[in-house]
């Protein structure tokens, strides 16, 4: 008997983490998501499972601070038993497992490190660090010990440029994907006797909320229109159908990469 095939989505309610819900439920996956958003975004949330499940497909959203330790043993908890649930009908597919994590936290500290009045202060450059790099080893390992892993599993985390270049006030959030970066190639060697991929994804300037918050964003997506040999920004959907397209079997030998989504943006100097 086949298993319902699942991915867990942190950072699920809008950008890449939004598109790449919908675009794995079309592919034939259920959704877990992980988000945090106040009272007045619910209901967009809602729409957004709705939308879901009308491609046939299930979800279970949760609505909290993906970096929180006890919180997030919480949610592996409640996935585990999901998973562990045989679908009704038919007795021709056993429980879940889980196919795919996303790591898609775009929340950081966006302040110079030096020379201003204002700079990151010790708190916002490790609490930038922890949600938007180390908690992707926390929630493998907590999935992990969970046993929600099998073998052909995928692991995919979104970096920036900001990883290897140096951008006005993207101090704390630069250091943060470079440190993702270096625990996507370790868990890429770790993982690989288990038959687990990790790879990130470092999409083109894509006008998401998240780019919305940098100073200075105006300039970084004119001047991405004009290096792009597409003429255009990345958008959510070309990475999220990217995504997919690296879920599918063949791509069990892809692994320790940033993978860079962006159209040639990145070729063009």
């Amino acid at each position: 008997m086949s298993k319902q095939p699942w991915a867990l989505i942190l950072g699920a309610s809008s950008g890449f983490g939004e598109a790449t819900a919908l675009e794995l439920a079309r592919a034939g996956m259920n959704i877990f998501g992980v988000h945090m958003d106040r009272r007045d975004r619910l209901p967009y949330v809602a729409e957004l499972e709705e939308r879901i499940r009308a491609t046939g497909r299930e979800c279970q959203f949760f609505n909290f601070n993906a970096a929180d330790e006890e919180r997030r043993k919480e949610c592996v908890t409640q996935i585990r038993e999901r998973l562990t649930e045989r679908p009704a009908g038919p007795p021709t597919e056993s429980a879940g497992t889980l196919r795919v994590l996303l790591h898609s936290l775009a929340w950081g500290a966006l302040k110079p490190l030096t020379g201003a009045e204002i700079v990151a202060n010790k708190k916002q450059i490790e609490s930038t660090a922890d949600i938007m790099g180390h908690s992707l080893v926390y929630w493998v390992q907590e999935c992990l010990w969970a046993g929600l892993f099998e073998k052909g599993a995928r692991i995919f985390a979104m970096t920036s440029s900001g990883g290897t270049r140096v951008i006005p006030n993207y101090g704390p959030v630069s250091a943060a994907k470079a440190i993702l970066e270096s625990h996507i190639r370790q868990l890429a060697l770790e993982l690989a006797p288990a038959g687990i991929t990790a790879n990130a994804i470092l999409a083109g300037v894509t006008d998401t909320p998240a780019l919305r918050l940098i100073p200075g964003h105006e300039k970084f997506m004119q001047v991405a229109l004009l290096r792009n040999p597409n003429h255009r920004l990345t958008a959510p959907e070309d990475v999220a159908r990217c995504i997919a397209a690296l879920c599918h079997p063949a791509t069990y030998w892809m692994t320790g990469n940033t993978i860079h989504v962006d159209g040639g943006e990145n070729i063009v100097g």
